[in-house]
C-alpha cells in the first residue's frame, strides 16, 4: 500500500523571536533568509504589520493637498500597501506559501495578531487551507501543546473582521476628522498647528482637559465632622454624627459647613447627662475572593500604583518576561484561567517554592494546591488567558529591576489563587444621645486569608458613612446604654481631585464608564473593556506626550494638558471629545470579535458618523471662534476679523465671490452701511448652501 505523502506546513509568526521558539520545539534542520527549516515545517515570521492602510493621497493623488471640497474621504474599494521596510520579508513569506501546501498563522492571540498574518495571506490571494497556533506562552511544553492543538483559522473569522473594523474605523476618522478641524481652525484663527483627531486619542486627552478644568475652578470648602466616643459596658465606641435632613449649617452635598453649628452642637452634647442607648444594630459575616490574576491594563496600574513605573514600561518588561519564557503571554485583556491550565500549578508553586525569593518562597509554602479559584473559568476565556508566571523557574539574577518587579507582582496575584477569602464581621450600631444620631461601623478579620499577601500596601478602610472604622468592637446589642465620653467637631477641607498620572489615565481608559454622566449608558458601558486595547493604551498616552498635548510636571509623574490640549478639545464637538460614542464602538468592535453584528454595518455607522462631524467642522467655519456681524453686501456671508499689513480688518467670508471689507473699530466691524440680514440668518443661509461661501472656499 502506498505511503500517504506529509504536507508541508508554513508556519508565519508575529515577530522573528516567535518564529525562533516555534521553530525549536519543531526540530530545527537548517536557517535559511528570514525562515527556518524544520522537521515539522517551515517557519517564518513578520515584522508586526507588514502591510499598512494606504493613505489618502495612494487613493487620489489630489487628496495630498488638504482640501476642505474632498471631505469626507470614504474609499470605495478599502486597499493594503506593504511597508517599505518590509518588502523584502514579504517576498520570503509569499514565495514559502507557494511552496507550502498548508498555511498556519502563528500570530499573537488576539486580534491585532489574528489581523497581521490573515491580511498577508488575503493580499497575495492565498487559496490553501490554513490553521491557527494559539501560542499564551513561549515555554517548551506550552508551545507542544498549542502544536498539538491547531485549529481551524476560518474559526476566528470573527477576529479578523473586528480588527479590521477598528483598523479602518481609526482611518475614517484620523484622516478625515483631523484635516476637518485642522483646516477650520486655521482659516478661523490663522493658526498653522494640526489637531490629531482620534477615535480613541481625542476622548483620552479629554479627560485631562477636563481634569485639568475641575482644578482650576476648584474652590476648597472647610466643613466640620463631629466625632464623638461613647462609653459602654464593654469598652468604647467611636462614632460620627449624622445629620437629618432639616439640619441647618449644611451645604448642598450634606456636610456641616457653619462653625457656629458645630460649636452649639458639641456644646448641647457636653451639656446632656442622660445616657444614650444603641437604637440600631446589625452584624453580618463577609467575604472578599482573592482580586484575579492580571490582564495587562490591571498590572500596568498596579505596577504604577506600587513602582511608579510607565505603562509602557511596565509593557516592555512583560514583553522582555514573556519571550523569555517565563510569564504568558502580556498584551491580554483577561483575567481568567483555562481549567485545563489548573494543572501546571505544580510546577509552577515548586518553582515559586524555591526560586530564592523569600517572600514569594515563604507564600508559596502555604499555598493550597488543592483550592480552585474564581479564576478558573472558561466561558470567560477568548483567544488568550491572563498573565501568569509559566513552568520555567526564573533566574533572578538574568532579571533587571524593572523585570524582577513586575515578575514578583504576576507571582503574587497567581499565588492569591491558591489562599482561602478574606472573612471579617461587619458591624453597624447607631447611637441616640441627646436627641441626635450617631453612627458607629467595624470590622473584625476572622480569617486572613489572602491578604497575607498584601499586608502593608492595604489602604486606610473608610465606612460608608465617612468615619473611620473602629478595627473591633465591644460586643453590644440593641437597647444597650451608653454615656459620652468625649466630642469633638474635626475641621477638614475638601480636596482637589489629582491630577492623572500615566497610569491612573490608563485606569481612566479602561474603566470609562466611571466618566460617564448619563446613568443608562454608565450601566451599559460598565461591561465595555474601555477604550483602547491593552496593547495600545499606553502608546496612546506616549503619543499625546511626544507631540506636545500632555506635559510632565517637572520632577513628577502627572500630566498636564498644555494650550493646545485645551484648544483641540474647546473646538471639537462632544461625539468627539466625549467617551460615550468611541465606548460603544469597542462595544461593537467585541460583539464583532464574537460573531455578531457585521463589518459592513459597522463602517456604515462610521461613514455617517464621519459626515455629521465634518459638517460640524464647516459649521466652525462659518460661525468662527469669533463671530461677526451679516454681511452688508451679500448677505449670505458673516463679517469675519483678519489681520493685514496695516493691522485688523473685517472681510466677508464669502471672499472672493464677495469682497466686502471694512476696517476694525476696538475688535467690532465698522460697518459702512446698514446690516442686510442678521448674523443668524446669513449662518442659516452658509449652512442650507452648503457653506460654499466659506467652508469650500477655506483652502483658497
Amino acid at each position: 500500500m502506498q505511503q500517504k505523502e506529509k504536507k508541508l506546513l508554513l508556519y508565519i509568526a508575529e515577530k522573528p523571536s516567535v518564529g525562533r521558539e516555534i521553530a525549536k520545539e519543531l526540530g530545527v534542520l537548517k536557517r535559511g533568509e528570514g525562515f527556518i527549516e524544520t522537521k515539522g515545517g517551515l517557519v517564518t515570521w513578520a515584522f508586526g504589520h507588514i502591510l499598512r492602510q494606504a493613505e489618502p493621497a495612494e487613493y487620489d493623488p489630489k487628496y495630498k493637498r488638504w482640501q476642505a471640497s474632498d471631505l469626507p474621504i470614504i474609499p470605495a474599494k478599502w486597499q493594503m500597501v506593504v511597508s517599505q521596510s518590509s518588502r523584502a520579508q514579504y517576498e520570503i513569506i509569499k514565495s514559502l506559501a507557494e511552496r507550502a501546501d498548508e498555511i498556519v498563522n502563528a500570530g499573537d492571540p488576539d486580534r491585532e495578531g489574528q489581523l497581521l498574518v490573515d491580511e498577508i495571506l488575503d493580499y497575495f490571494g492565498n487559496k490553501k487551507p490554513v490553521h491557527r497556533l494559539l501560542l499564551n506562552a513561549l515555554d517548551a511544553k506550552s508551545i507542544q501543546a498549542a502544536l498539538c492543538d491547531l485549529r481551524d483559522n476560518r474559526d476566528f473569522y470573527s477576529l479578523k473582521q473586528s480588527a479590521l473594523a477598528r483598523a479602518r474605523a481609526d482611518w475614517l476618522v484620523g484622516f478625515n476628522l483631523s484635516r476637518a478641524f485642522t483646516l477650520a481652525v486655521r482659516f478661523v484663527k490663522k493658526d498653522k498647528s494640526i489637531l490629531p483627531v482620534g477615535r480613541v486619542k481625542t476622548p483620552t486627552l479629554a479627560l485631562a482637559v477636563r481634569r485639568e478644568r475641575e482644578l482650576q475652578n476648584f474652590k476648597p470648602v472647610d466643613y466640620f465632622v463631629i466625632k464623638a466616643e461613647f462609653l459602654h459596658e464593654n469598652g468604647v465606641l467611636k462614632a460620627v454624627w449624622q445629620p437629618d435632613e432639616l439640619q441647618t449649617g449644611l451645604d448642598s452635598e450634606g456636610r456641616l459647613v457653619d462653625s457656629s453649628v458645630a460649636e452649639a452642637l458639641l456644646q448641647k452634647l457636653k451639656a446632656e447627662k442622660k445616657p444614650g442607648k444603641v437604637s440600631a444594630f446589625s452584624r453580618q459575616q463577609k467575604k472578599e475572593a482573592a482580586p484575579l490574576p492580571f490582564s495587562l491594563s490591571s498590572l500596568q496600574v498596579m505596577a504604577g500604583r506600587r513602582f511608579g513605573y510607565e505603562p509602557q514600561q511596565v509593557l516592555d518588561a512583560a514583553q522582555r518576561l514573556y519571550e523569555k519564557k517565563l510569564t504568558s503571554y502580556p498584551r491580554s485583556d483577561c483575567e481568567y484561567l483555562p481549567q485545563n491550565q489548573f494543572a501546571a500549578r505544580l510546577s509552577i508553586l515548586n518553582n515559586l517554592l524555591s526560586d530564592g525569593k523569600e517572600r514569594l518562597c515563604k507564600w508559596a509554602q502555604k499555598a493550597d494546591k488543592q483550592l480552585k479559584s474564581r479564576a478558573w473559568n472558561d466561558k470567560k476565556i477568548t483567544a488568550h488567558h491572563a498573565i501568569i508566571p509559566t513552568t520555567v523557574k526564573v533566574n533572578w539574577e538574568q532579571l533587571d529591576a524593572v523585570e524582577k518587579n513586575i515578575y514578583y507582582l504576576i507571582a503574587r496575584q497567581y499565588l492569591a489563587q491558591f489562599y482561602p477569602e478574606y472573612i471579617f464581621e461587619q458591624v453597624r450600631a447607631q447611637i441616640d444621645f441627646a436627641g441626635e444620631k450617631f453612627k458607629v461601623s467595624g470590622r473584625t478579620p476572622m480569617q486572613i486569608g489572602w491578604k497575607e499577601l498584601y499586608q502593608g500596601e492595604k489602604k486606610e478602610t473608610v465606612s460608608d458613612d465617612g468615619g473611620d472604622e473602629q478595627e473591633t468592637l465591644p460586643a453590644m446589642k440593641k437597647g444597650d446604654a451608653v454615656q459620652l465620653s468625649q466630642a469633638a467637631a474635626e475641621k477638614k477641607t475638601t480636596k482637589p481631585p489629582a491630577r492623572f498620572t500615566a497610569a491612573t489615565l490608563l485606569a481612566g481608559m479602561k474603566n470609562i464608564h466611571k466618566y460617564v454622566q448619563d446613568a443608562q449608558v454608565k450601566k451599559r458601558l460598565r461591561s465595555v473593556s474601555g477604550i483602547g486595547t491593552e496593547a495600545t493604551r499606553a502608546n496612546i498616552i506616549d503619543e499625546l506626550i511626544e507631540k506636545g498635548f500632555l506635559c510632565r510636571e517637572k520632577g513628577k509623574k502627572y500630566l498636564r494638558p498644555s494650550e493646545a490640549a485645551f484648544t483641540m478639545i474647546d473646538v471639537l464637538p462632544e461625539q468627539l471629545t466625549c467617551p460615550d460614542f468611541t465606548a460603544r464602538w469597542e462595544d461593537y468592535l467585541s460583539l464583532l470579535a464574537q460573531g455578531e453584528g457585521s463589518l459592513e454595518e459597522f463602517l456604515r455607522r462610521q461613514e455617517e458618523f464621519v459626515q455629521e462631524v465634518t459638517k460640524k467642522a464647516a459649521q466652525l467655519v462659518v460661525l468662527g471662534l469669533k463671530k461677526g456681524a451679516a454681511c452688508p453686501r451679500c448677505g449670505k456671508g458673516i463679517l469675519m476679523q483678519r489681520v493685514g499689513k496695516n493691522g485688523p480688518f473685517w472681510g466677508c467670508s464669502a471672499y472672493p465671490v464677495c469682497r466686502y471689507t471694512c476696517s476694525d473699530a476696538n475688535g467690532k466691524p465698522a460697518l459702512t452701511r446698514p446690516m442686510a440680514k442678521p448674523a443668524v440668518q446669513a449662518e442659516e443661509n452658509l449652512v442650507n448652501t452648503g457653506f460654499v461661501s466659506a467652508w469650500d472656499l477655506m483652502q483658497k
